[in-house]
């Protein structure tokens, strides 16, 4: 009976291993293009993307990449050739520069990354902070100076804006501002806060559609704190030279785009709820349509031809079985390893208390470091994509295992134990034929309960362009989309539901029936 169990165990196991499979390593010659977590970024990746793809280059758009700190990470690492960036970023929160920089000191700067800084895209994407019609007529606010005269205000910034030196830390030294209520908040949900009245003040991109949509005031920078944020691109300084078609195609782009065409591009995604791909195609027929003829025939109308991808754009994102596979993959995967060492690991420790005390603290403190934290630690040092996700899925889903496993051994009726040793069993021959099958309720329920646990973290691989269910998630609430976030948010309930349902299933497998029995008369 053990031996088959055994068995039964190796294609579980084997199942979960076939059944998903890695990422397909990119192919050479391909241009990756990144961008960060909000539409601005998406559309303007998605245009990138097809004018490469149009100039015959294998291209790829890796979107939603968290913040500045992930996406520049990427790019020095290779994991993406480009992605839109704005020079007061650029200056502020990656080089750390004090005072305005012109783009030849960004340029020399970035150089010695071996990165390159493209002449700007044509529009300036800078912060404001805004507030609704009736608060600035409430408290005559005009300025940011007006802010403080009244401390008690509710300000929702977004919790890169309150990190950041040209953020909030600097805005409120430059201009004395002592507010009491500062509070970080998503960006999208910022202005569902400010127009139901449960915030006061919000940062805002000054290329934001919601600006026109909730008729907000933009407080005057009276004191000149912002730098520019020219729109430009960040890429890797070997780009024009491995793919010169490519990168020709893209600096047509440069000087193209002004304000008023990327609000247009941003309302697409964030009211209309189009696709960041119709919208960059929209964006590219819009800049990129050749000037109509000087003259013609008389009674004719002259119309600008629009500017027609050669290759099609991609469909939108990945359909729903897709992003649910790639969830089981994320979690299958970093359970397996988890358990291979999880197990051993609870077994060594039933063996002592000092080894228990050492390995139980552990792997207790590694569940208690911030999801956020640990990928973005991790990110420098595997870069975006899977590895990071599969490593940190992997560290969270070890305490349930080792802490179940080792309660499960230790805590076997007395006599069981002695009755093993009375029989003249090896030491490991007890460990396989009595105290494993013995715990093995225990060591179940911790293998649940990880899996579980992990179908809900494996939301978090969205931001760093792992995929699954997390990114429509992401991405919904980026935009304010409700449908979008259920598109992830209600199949990830339902995964987790059906998870348990496998293991209770698998419980049936795997338990000794005698134990069975026992705890159903219990």
């Amino acid at each position: 009976m053990i031996r088959c169990r055994s068995v039964l165990s190796g294609v579980v196991l084997a199942g979960i291993l076939l059944g998903v499979g890695g990422r397909v390593p990119a192919a050479d010659g391909q241009v990756t293009v990144g961008s960060k977590a909000f539409e601005e970024s998406w559309i303007l990746g998605e245009a990138l993307t097809t004018l490469a793809r149009d100039a015959g280059a294998a291209a790829r758009h890796t979107s939603n990449l968290g913040g500045t700190d992930v996406v520049y990470a990427a790019l020095k690492r290779g994991d993406v050739d480009l992605y839109p960036e704005y020079t007061g970023t650029i200056a502020e929160a990656i080089l750390k520069t004090s005072g305005r920089a012109d783009l030849a000191h960004l340029r020399a700067a970035v150089a010695k990354e071996g990165l390159g800084i493209s002449d700007p895209l044509g529009f300036n994407n800078s912060y404001a902070l805004g507030v609704t019609q009736e608060t600035a007529a409430r408290y005559s606010l005009r300025r940011i100076s007006d802010l403080a005269r009244h401390p008690d205000l509710r300000l929702a910034l977004t919790h890169e804006l309150l990190q950041r030196k040209d953020g909030w830390p600097g805005v409120s030294a430059h201009y004395g501002l002592r507010m009491r209520n500062v509070q970080g908040i998503q960006h999208a949900l910022a202005y569902t806060a400010v127009r139901t009245g449960q915030a006061d003040v919000i940062d805002i991109y000054t290329t934001d559609a919601q600006i026109e949509r909730l008729k907000l005031v933009l407080l005057e920078d009276d004191r000149h704190f912002f730098p520019p944020y020219d729109a430009v691109l960040l890429y890797r300084l070997d780009l024009p030279q491995r793919q010169p078609a490519a990168w020709a195609a893209m600096q047509r782009l440069l000087g193209r785009i002004d304000e008023p065409a990327m609000i247009r591009a941003n309302a697409q995604v964030t009211l209309d709820h189009r696709t960041q791909e119709q919208a960059a195609a929209d964006l590219l027929r819009e800049v990129l349509a050749p000037a109509a003829p000087a003259g013609g025939a008389k009674g004719q109308t002259s119309r600008k031809p629009e500017f027609v991808p050669q290759t099609a754009l991609p469909g939108a994102s990945p359909s729903l079985l897709g992003h649910t596979l790639k969830h089981l993959q994320l979690v299958g995967l970093s359970l397996l390893a988890a358990a291979l060492l999880g197990i051993p690991l609870g077994v060594l420790a039933s063996r002592s208390r000092g080894i228990a005390a050492v390995v139980l603290s552990i792997t207790g403190v590694l569940q208690t470091i911030p999801s956020l934290a640990l990928l973005a630690f991790l990110i420098p040092i595997l870069g975006i994509y899977d590895p990071p996700a599969y490593v940190a899925l992997f560290l969270y889903s070890l305490l349930p295992i080792v802490r179940n496993t080792f309660t499960g051994l230790t805590t076997l009726p007395p006599h069981l134990a002695e009755a093993a040793e009375a029989l003249g069993l090896a030491p490991a021959a007890q460990l396989w034929r009595v105290r494993l099958p013995l715990a093995s309720p225990a060591i179940l329920a911790g293998l649940k309960t990880s899996a579980v646990i992990n179908v809900g973290t494996a939301t978090l691989a969205g931001l760093i362009g792992a995929g699954g269910l997390g990114d429509p998630i992401w991405r919904g609430l980026q935009t304010n989309d409700h449908a979008l976030i259920l598109q992830g948010a209600a199949p990830a309930a339902c995964l987790a539901l059906l998870v348990q349902l496998a293991f209770d299933l698998l419980d049936r497998c795997l338990v000794p029936r005698g134990l069975r029995l026992r705890a159903d008369g219990d």
